[in-house]
């Protein structure tokens, strides 16, 4: 058979129903002929994005995969495997290559060299015969250990080369790993007699699947629970030991606790210190869990390790865990004082989340979102900048996997994406983006992708006609230039591709218009939601 063949064969096998894309790249072909839909978008980027959400949303059982042309195509889509590689998220990345005979020459572009760096693995396919182990090696990766994107590079003149029948592949083993028993006892022992825990969960509950251990450990021994940004949803927030998440913006009830914490567990995080992340406080006890070695002591001092797969680990702490405490602990006292933070915080930031005039606050808007949608059924994301810190605060995601959590690298532009590969993974679910101004700017053209492709979410745009956090660092050039200007009419452009768009100026208005945006996407169409909002720069953080 020839390699495209192969190659689409071998994804199927893999569990690939789903290959976004942009031509020229021959898989598309091959794949579309094995009934692996092709998703056309209209920059590179943003369809790594939407095979990034892909693997997100499955908890890496579905793997995304992106496909894109040699030359510019690969360099395009070279932001997009890096926000892969950020996050730890697990892609299949295929760009196109250049004839074997001049992949090496300058200036051509070499996609598993260029790669290389933020990859998990990079390799080129310069032999037909050799498809089943490149791909075996591939999917190895993608499918056990930390994740991050894999590169195979397939050379423009390879598409007509022979690959030997019957087809040798068979679709690779998924292995877990656990920590050493002693470490586990230690870190048990560590636990039981903390006055002060907290547990800091992150994504690796999410792709380990461990949420229920989790929630158990936590009512076990009564310890306040919070998340990193890609971790969150991994803990109910309305539960009473939920301190809630966050990164550069935070509920008070995080840095209390922390502050005030003797032993922090980190479960299934990397500690990694950004500031986009939740600060960890210095001098503390902390409890290392991580999928990755060379995560610990990277940038927080561990008193214990404990490697291997979130779920294993807490499996083995709540056995050993068991030996001692055979009931929940009383967390009323606990419970009790979270509940006072999360009171006197609310309190103070109630007059923007409820605020009545125009322009409209974009605390009241997402305000009005989460108490407007069914939380249970929806998958939300927020984007780079004020959005983020806007919603990740006061959003209470109840479900595993209904958030989208990012922020290690932040790039403008991703949750349009990452809202539309969550669509495609999960079409039962209300799948929303919220997106700045400036976001909009980098990305906003592929909402016609959502359109075409036929995957209605709901967008929600917030515009301040303005590079709002940029206004106290560019005091000058704004005054002077108006730099920090930007402007559009987003609604107008949606209903241009052919989606629903609406602009909303009143608070009166923004609960009804949700509303329509929901039954927009209940009828296949994309939704676009344009809220004029106020230049607000205030975020909840305590530092």
């Amino acid at each position: 058979m020839k390699l495209g063949t192969a190659i689409a064969e071998i994804m199927k096998r893999e569990g690939i129903e789903i290959l976004c894309g942009y031509p020229v790249n021959h898989l598309i072909e091959h794949a579309a002929n094995a009934d692996i839909r092709p998703v056309m978008v209209r920059q590179e980027r943003i369809g790594l994005h939407m095979a990034d959400a892909i693997s997100r949303v499955t908890s890496g059982r579905t793997i995304g995969a992106f496909c894109m042309q040699h030359g510019p195509g690969a360099e395009n889509a070279m932001g997009g495997v890096a926000q892969c590689f950020g996050e730890s998220v697990p892609v299949l990345v295929l760009p196109m290559g250049y004839a074997r005979r001049l992949a090496n020459i300058d200036p051509n572009f070499n996609s598993s060299q260029a790669m290389k760096a933020f990859s998990k693995s990079s390799e080129p396919i310069n032999l037909a015969a050799e498809v089943g182990n490149i791909f075996r090696r591939a999917f190895t990766k993608l499918k056990n250990g930390r994740g991050g994107p894999v590169i195979v590079e397939i050379p423009a003149d390879m598409w007509n080369e022979e690959v030997p029948e019957p087809l040798n592949y068979t679709p690779v083993l998924r292995t877990r790993y656990g920590a050493d028993p002693v470490h586990v006892k230690e870190a048990a022992a560590l636990l039981v007699g903390a006055k002060r825990p907290v547990i800091y969960a992150g994504q690796g509950v999410h792709y380990a699947r461990a949420w229920p251990q989790l929630k158990r450990l936590a009512e076990r021994l009564a310890i306040p629970v919070t998340t990193s940004l890609g971790g969150k949803s991994s803990f109910p927030e309305t539960h009473p030991l939920s301190l809630g998440s966050g990164g550069l913006a935070v509920p008070r009830a995080v840095p209390k606790f922390l502050g005030e914490a003797d032993v922090i567990f980190g479960v299934g995080c990397s500690f990694t210190e950004t500031s986009f992340g939740i600060a960890m406080p210095k001098g503390k006890t902390i409890i290392h869990s991580t999928l990755d070695p060379n995560h610990l002591n990277k940038d927080v001092e561990a008193r214990i390790g404990l490697v291997g797969d979130a779920g294993l680990v807490l499996d083995a702490l709540l056995e050993e865990i068991g030996k001692t405490v055979t009931a929940d602990r009383d967390a009323s006292a606990v419970a009790t004082e979270i509940a006072a933070s999360h009171k006197e915080w609310l309190a103070k930031w109630m007059p923007k989340l409820k605020h009545n005039d125009a322009p409209l606050n974009p605390y009241r808007v997402l305000w009005d979102l989460q108490h407007t949608v069914d939380i249970k059924n929806t998958i939300i994301t927020h984007d780079a900048g004020s959005p983020r810190d806007q919603l990740s605060p006061f959003w209470k995601a109840v479900e595993p996997l209904s958030y989208i959590g990012w922020g290690k690298t932040t790039q403008l532009g991703y949750g349009l994406g990452l809202a539309m590969g969550a669509k495609l993974a999960k079409p039962e679910k209300l799948c929303i983006n919220v997106w700045g101004d400036a976001a909009i700017g980098f990305t906003g053209m592929d909402f016609e992708t959502a359109v075409r492709e036929r995957i209605p979410i709901m967008s929600i745009l917030l515009n301040n006609f303005s590079m709002a956090i940029e206004l106290k660092v560019m005091p000058i050039s704004t005054e002077k230039y108006r730099s920090t200007d930007i402007s559009g009419d987003y609604a107008a452009m949606a209903r241009a591709f052919g989606g629903y768009g609406e602009r909303v100026t009143k608070t009166s208005e923004i609960v009804a218009a949700i509303k329509r945006g929901i039954e927009q996407t209940k009828q296949g169409k994309p939704a676009l939601l344009e809220f004029i909002t106020s230049k607000e720069t205030s975020i909840s953080t305590f530092k």
